[in-house]
């Protein structure tokens, strides 16, 4: 599989919406995760990522302002012993409850689908890192629609065991702008991420669209101790 650049996928698409990164640093030491969200409607684009607990949620930035919370609030990530939970919608919960039951990641998500939200049918991409006794492994998921037909969900989990240092996956809910907003196809795309955390952040905070992006959270695990380190940007502050 060819490695992108994730700088160039990102500055090339106007509105990938909310987009997953897992991945390990080059030097192998540390798990990386990145999730972002944009927005083209006031409501979302009213939002900010606060850290809660180990996790974060997302937030109306003006409370005032806010009009539909169903498919805006929730906490995109959420911390279970030493999995990591990152995805895109209130699914985290049914991820970290199911997990919390020794359910799967997979079969966690199985009572889930796609967001209610035609004619987008936006997809839940969610992702989960086990870092364990030094070895780091992850996994993504995506729901989605049948080709824009809410009638059927199609569900592809991608696990990625020991993976590669230096190398990293990314998802995302849409292929690119369009009305309706046509869902993420294939596989997760293959890109190269940074030993320096500030340098990542930045390169992916730069390269989102400037009138589209919200918010992003960025961590670094270190895969021997489990300690990490946690970066945010908000577009409104």
């Amino acid at each position: 599989m060819k490695m992108l650049s994730i700088e160039e996928e990102l500055k090339n698409n106007a509105y990938p919406g909310r987009g997953i990164i897992l991945g390990k640093t080059p030097d192998g030491k540390k798990a990386v995760a990145a999730y972002f969200i944009m927005g083209r409607s006031e409501n979302s684009r009213n939002r900010i990522f606060v850290e809660d607990g180990e996790g974060i949620r997302t937030q109306a930035f003006d409370p005032s302002k806010l009009t539909d919370p169903s498919l805006i609030i929730y906490a995109p990530v959420r911390v279970l012993g030493n999995k990591t939970i990152v995805t895109n919608g209130d699914q985290t919960d049914t991820i970290y409850d199911g997990m919390d039951r020794q359910l799967t990641f997979e079969q966690s998500l199985r009572t889930r689908e796609f967001e209610p939200d035609g004619p987008n049918y936006t997809p839940r991409i969610s992702g989960i890192m086990h870092i364990e006794n030094g070895t780091y492994n992850y996994a993504m998921s995506i729901l989605k629609s049948n080709n824009g037909s809410p009638e059927s969900c199609n569900r592809y989990t991608f696990a990625y065991e020991n993976p590669a240092a230096g190398e990293g996956h990314f998802i995302h809910t849409y292929l690119c702008d369009g009305d309706p907003l046509p869902s993420f196809e294939g596989e997760p795309k293959l890109i190269s991420v940074s030993d320096d955390m500030e340098e990542f952040t930045d390169l992916l905070w730069n390269s989102l669209n400037e009138d589209n992006k919200v918010s992003l959270f960025v961590r670094y695990i270190d895969i021997e101790t489990g300690k990490y380190e946690t970066k945010i940007v908000n577009k409104n502050h």
